[in-house]
Formats: C-alpha cells, structure tokens, sequence
C-alpha cells in the first residue's frame, strides 16, 4: 500500500484493501494499518503471508465463510503461523450452495429494480438476524489493539462488506465513504470472480452471467443502512441491542480513528 491507494496486491488474493484514510464525519479519517478487508486467503503465498504478517503485522483473521467453505477449501495459509489467530464466525446465510458468492443472481421477481434492492437488503439484513453473535464477536476481534486484523469472506464483497460497513459506522466514517469503500470491490470483480471460478466449492453458486451483473451498487449499501437507520435508529442501537458496550465501541473507535 502507498499514499495513494488503500489497496493491498498480493498474489493469492484479489480484494484487498485497507481500511484506514476514509474521512470521517468530524473531518478526520480513519486509521490506517489497523484492519484490512479481503476475500478468500486460502491461495496466499509464501510472499504474501510475509507481507500480510510481517509488514501489515496482521495478527488476528476474522473468516466469516460457512462451516462447508472452511471444510471445502481447507484451513488456509494463515492458520500455520504461530502469532495469528483465526476467528472462525460464521454468518451461516449463505446465498448458494456453500457462500454468498451469487447474492445478484437472477430471481423472477429482479425485473423492477426497486425488488432488487429489496431483496440484496434482506440477504444483508438476513446476517444480522441470523448470527447477531458472530457479528458483535467479529467486530470486537476488529477492535483488538495487538496488532492489525483482516476480515474476509469468499469474494470480499457481501458478507464482508457487511462486517466493514457496520466496522465505519461505529467509528464515525461518513455513509459517503462507507458506501465508496462497498463498492471499490468492483474495481476487483472480474478476478474475484475468476479465482471463485476456479475453485469446485464456489463455481456451481456462479452463474454464466457478465461480471457487471455482480457488482456491489451503492443503493444496495444504502438501503441497508436505511433499515438499520428506520428499524433501530442506526447500526448502532442495533449492535447495543445485541450486546455490544460503550466499551466496545470505544476499542473500535481507537483502533480506527486519528
């Protein structure tokens, strides 16, 4: 990563990026080096365990795949090295066979736009219903302050981009950057797309559909959070409904603020 980007390029993974430098609601930004977001790590290189674990000094993953991923792809590179802790906290809604790799695919009902987003909204909205544990339990392993954490996925765009978005707010991102930093996967698509492609646990949930069809689109964020913001006052409230503290949320706001 350099000054002028938040992207982090490895060889085993596609969509990584770092989530410091996006402004927040005060005039600041957020904190670089401290949390990183990806997709799948189970191709990383020797190379890019290095870089990962010695210069990023990431020292907790946060993997939010389904038991049958995990089962499916293997441990991964990361959890043969001393000084990182995997976290293994599903958020057990997956939209195909294993992931949530086809959260676009094509229903009956995706002609009118407006069911669209309707729709991506309640399989987002459908994490939180479902595993409210495992989304206060992976953001407070964000908040831990011995060194930088990853969260991933499968493709680093919906289970994960759920996880940040709610990670920003609670440090005080403005929603602007919240939604730019969802939709900077698609900068990334078409080689997320590829190596899910490439694998035998993700390519049955792929349709034959153009990689545009996939691409995370800011209404989807948005309305997300507008349901949040209509059913509770906020992500927020939410997370203090489900057990998160005033201590948790000043761990979060250290490990992401200026």
């Amino acid at each position: 990563m350099n000054d002028f980007t938040r992207w982090i390029e490895l060889e085993g993974a596609a969509n990584v990026r770092d989530l410091g430098g996006l402004p927040t609601t005060d005039g600041g930004t957020t904190r670089q080096g401290r949390i990183l977001r990806s997709d799948n790590l189970q191709g990383l290189t020797a190379a890019d365990v290095e870089l990962l674990v010695g210069s990023h000094k990431v020292r907790h993953v946060v993997d939010l795949r389904s038991g049958p991923e995990v089962a499916l792809e293997g441990p991964g590179p990361l959890t043969r090295v001393p000084e990182v802790t995997v976290h293994h906290l599903t958020l057990f809604a997956e939209g195909g066979r294993h992931t949530d790799v086809d959260a676009d695919r094509a229903l009956p009902w995706q002609e009118r736009e407006a069911d669209d987003d309707l729709r991506v909204t309640g399989f987002y909205y459908g994490y939180l219903r479902d595993r409210p544990d495992s989304v206060v339990s992976a953001l407070r392993v964000m908040a831990m302050d011995d060194g930088a954490a990853v969260v991933h996925c499968a493709a680093g765009k919906d289970r994960t981009g759920v996880l940040c978005a709610l990670a920003l707010e609670v440090a005080g991102a403005t929603r602007e950057a919240i939604v730019a930093d969802y939709e900077a996967t698609g900068e990334r698509l078409e080689q997320v797309l590829a190596r899910l492609r490439a694998s035998d646990t993700y390519r049955d949930d792929l349709d034959s559909r153009p990689a545009d069809d996939h691409r995370p689109r800011a209404r989807y964020m948005l309305q997300f959070l507008g349901v949040l913001d209509d059913r509770y006052g906020g992500p927020l409230p939410w997370l203090h409904a489900n057990g998160w503290s005033e201590s948790d949320t000043l761990a979060l706001r250290s490990r992401l603020r200026d």
